[in-house]
């Protein structure tokens, strides 16, 4: 469980490993219900990896951490389902299924995650794809979006089960600045109606034109939580 009920994350002396290379240590971090935060670094600094294991794609062997109220490192291989249907993951690269629509896209989702209700599924679908200004698109396959759109997509897709926490990896890399821009005012309305949201990010630009926390991978560590960049 949550070490303390308003905070959606906790981590406490966390060391971060991909395979058996030790990536991050002492990792200490809480973040509350609705926050937003960047995740920044030099690239091989460990920021994927820290959200891997946010999300259970790498274990957890030294040091205490939790999310959206499950303990990670006593997660069993049979709950980290029920753990992802509690986040919503946004990647570079989208991942849309290409030979369908937008709709069916999320149907997708909806049916692998044990919706059976036709009409509340197709209810939640209209509701996400509202919520990231869309509900036009939803008949269009991927390649007939802009990067923007196909994002926006990607977004819509990780709201679908209601998660607590969003957990984006470099969401504007491949995208235009006004785009880029749009998608971070999405992600920001997004916290700002109580889901916490972590975006990992080498775009400094939108961090100084949209400030929130930070959170700096340096030096095999997090060295920095502030509102402010060095």
């Amino acid at each position: 469980m949550l070490m303390r009920e308003d905070y959606i994350i906790s981590l406490k002396k966390l060391s971060v490993f991909q395979r058996k290379n030790l990536v991050l240590s002492d990792v200490n971090l809480k973040l509350r219900k609705g926050e937003f935060a960047y995740l920044i670094g030099k690239t091989g600094s460990g920021k994927s990896s820290l959200l891997k294991t946010l999300y259970a794609e790498l274990p957890v062997i030294e040091g205490e951490a939790s999310i959206a109220g499950y303990d990670l490192k006593t997660l069993k291989n049979k709950d980290i389902p029920f753990l992802r249907r509690r986040l919503g993951i946004v990647f570079q690269d989208f991942q849309l299924l290409e030979d369908r629509s937008v709709f069916d896209n999320l149907m997708f989702v909806l049916k692998a995650t044990g919706w059976t209700d036709k009409r509340l599924a197709e209810q939640r679908i209209h509701d996400v794809l509202l919520q990231v200004d869309l509900v036009a698109k939803g008949y269009k396959m991927p390649h007939q979006l802009s990067g923007g759109e196909q994002q926006r997509v990607a977004i819509a897709r990780a709201l679908l089960n209601q998660p607590e926490v969003i957990l984006a990896d470099e969401p504007t890399g491949n995208l235009d600045p006004e785009t880029s821009n749009g998608i971070l005012r999405l992600l920001m309305n997004i916290s700002e109606g109580g889901q916490a949201v972590i975006m990992a990010t080498h775009n400094y630009n939108l961090i100084y034109k949209f400030p929130a926390r930070i959170i700096k991978c340096e030096e095999g560590t997090i060295i920095a939580s502030a509102n402010q960049l060095d």
